[in-house]
């Protein structure tokens, strides 16, 4: 590791993992007439006009304001908003407008250190869609503004916000599958997660997914809420990780992966994998816990509940590969249900952004927590770009 490169991620884990201004809830007292929030969105792709469609659910919260620099995407972002925002093809002239509160971050990932640092020197909440920034100076520097802002901060890690997620990890930490032994994901899918192009010149602004100037790829746009989730349930930080992905399916120019792979180690001694797949959809997206007492498996808004033991009566038990007693199957396919009531995540995200800034609270996915998963990310990067183990540095 360089010199340079050791003083930029020592400053990170130091600014992110430590007490800050956000940590401590040291925030700015919002008291706004009636308990209203003008937000504004700063990039109206597809997901910033999806997260418009969920704000216009929630009472008391308005979208005032849109901004993007593709006339069609700002034209989707205003409809979205049903007349009842200004358009911006600059977002500062957005961060300008003294009616607005908050803002939401959704343009592509290069670009989200400086706008959401650009939004707290105007004195405006911020909502960062996941990943947080993108390589170790961006993470460096929005933290850095965090903890030097008295607005909050919230990471668009909406699963932080699941009642059914956070039900699971608090039964995982209470002890109900014993001591943890793995965790596997997956999120796959069947596509070539193209977007159609009005214009060849506009390719990159449109598929910067696919570019790895302004791309994580399918590892911080799909594996880091699952990365996520994993720090969260283990409250530890990877101290490697090791990676193989490539292009091997959609031959198209693109230069972020199309399938990754990705095994992280934890102190603990647990293993983490992750894989993402756009040429096979099978069981799509899906997180499992296993511990000596039972695994817990997750979807987008379902779990169950599959206790070890051959006295569970929910198993059926035979001779696989001349093993006596070893499980051959579950009835039906499932195992126990964990029924929570809960709100579907990205909804339910947005509320509690509000509620941090009404009721002057920590958010529950902060810069801290987004922060790690952003390191996390890098490290899976450097992995696979590189092919090898990419170790945490020491101070991480």
């Amino acid at each position: 590791m360089k010199r340079r490169d050791f003083i930029i991620k020592s400053s990170v884990a130091t600014v992110a993992l430590t007490s800050s201004a956000v940590a401590l809830g040291n925030y700015l007292d919002f008291n706004h007439a009636n308990d209203t929030l003008n937000i504004g969105v700063i990039g109206t792709g597809d997901r910033g006009t999806g997260m418009i469609s969920n704000i216009n659910k929630i009472k008391n919260f308005n979208v005032i304001g849109c901004a993007d620099i593709l006339p069609f995407r700002l034209e989707n972002g205003l409809k979205s908003a049903q007349g009842k925002a200004k358009g911006y093809s600059d977002y500062r002239k957005l961060l300008d407008n003294k009616d607005i509160d908050a803002v939401l971050v959704s343009v592509p990932f290069h670009l989200h250190s400086q706008v959401a640092i650009d939004a707290l020197d105007a004195g405006k909440h911020v909502f960062c869609e996941k990943t947080m920034a993108k390589g170790y100076p961006g993470i460096q520097h929005l933290v850095d503004k965090v903890n030097q802002s008295k607005t909050m901060f919230q990471t668009g890690h909406q699963y932080h916000s699941s009642r059914l997620y956070t039900h699971v990890v608090d039964l995982i930490k209470d002890g109900k599958l014993g001591k943890v032994a793995a965790i596997e994901c997956q999120w796959n899918r069947q596509g070539n997660w193209r977007r159609p192009v009005p214009s060849p010149e506009l390719e990159k602004q449109i598929n910067w997914r696919m570019y790895r100037e302004y791309s994580g790829g399918l590892v911080a746009e799909l594996c880091s809420h699952q990365i996520d989730f994993a720090n969260w349930v283990l409250d530890e930080k990877p101290s490697q990780v090791m990676g193989a992905g490539g292009v091997d399916y959609w031959k198209d120019g693109r230069e972020t992966f199309d399938n990754i792979h990705l095994i992280y180690s934890y102190p603990s001694g647990v293993k983490a994998k992750f894989t993402c797949l756009t040429s096979n959809a099978k069981d799509g997206y899906q997180i499992k816990v296993m511990g000596d007492k039972g695994t817990i498996i997750l979807d987008y808004s379902h779990a169950w509940f599959y206790p070890e033991g051959i006295e569970n009566k929910d198993k059926e038990l035979g001779i696989v590969d001349g093993v006596s007693g070893a499980t051959v199957t579950w009835k039906k396919g499932f195992g126990i249900p964990i029924n929570v009531e809960h709100t579907e995540p990205s909804e339910q995200t947005l509320i509690d952004f509000k509620d941090s800034i009404l009721l002057n609270k920590k958010p529950i996915s902060d810069v801290v927590t987004g922060a790690n998963t952003a390191i996390c990310i890098q490290m899976g990067l450097d992995a696979m770009y590189t092919n090898k183990i990419i170790s945490s540095p020491d101070f991480y």
